[in-house]
């Protein structure tokens, strides 16, 4: 068999799964998780349901393929490399305008505690590199003099993070909680240097 040949199956393969998860990705975000069956995504892609377990073990597996497809698009419309303190406020803003994604995430980070669970691998290196990402950027403001050094960046870093989830989760229950303005605020109270 030539290379072309062996080639052309995978590659069509490839395709067809990216165009599962972004169809996936949309759906989820408008319709939301759990009011989405597989035959809507199926039918969308043009294919049957059986069909997406060629590509997925099952819900689950394409759920984590729909997060990460989810973090990828949200990085991709910032100029900025990885997870900084000044794209919390645009992220919080985006799972706003998401709410089936931001919905599906908070589920998700839930339920996928437990390690034999598909997501939790996902969810823990998900958490690695946020709080890594972020611990770089506050130790780099440390360093300008713009943030507080009398805590380390990386406690700072989970502190961030634990109220970013904290307030989407209670935007979850409340829409009148404003995700972006609450993390503002928290960045400016927590992070700011003491005064002298």
């Amino acid at each position: 068999m030539s290379p072309t040949k062996t080639r052309g199956p995978y590659a069509k393969g490839a395709e067809r799964r990216e165009q599962i998860i972004q169809t996936a990705t949309d759906v989820f975000a408008t319709e939301g998780f759990e009011g989405t069956a597989l035959k809507r995504v199926a039918e969308l892609v043009g294919v049957k349901e059986a069909t997406l377990f060629h590509y997925f073990r099952g819900k689950q597996e394409l759920l984590t393929a729909v997060l990460a497809e989810r973090d990828r698009r949200g990085l991709a419309t910032s100029d900025e490399a990885g997870v900084g303190l000044r794209l919390l406020a645009p992220i919080a803003e985006r799972n706003r305008q998401e709410p089936g994604l931001t919905t599906l995430y908070a589920v998700a980070s839930a339920t996928a505690n437990d390690p034999g669970h598909d997501s939790h691998p996902y969810f823990q290196e998900r958490y690695a590199q946020v709080v890594e990402e972020l611990a770089q950027d506050i130790a780099r403001r440390q360093d300008a003099g713009e943030v507080r050094t009398d805590v380390s960046a990386t406690m700072l870093a989970r502190l961030v993070v634990a109220a970013f989830d904290g307030l989407q989760l209670q935007w979850l229950y409340d829409k009148s909680v404003d995700m972006a303005d609450g993390l503002t605020t928290i960045v400016d109270v927590l992070l700011a240097p003491p005064a002298g």
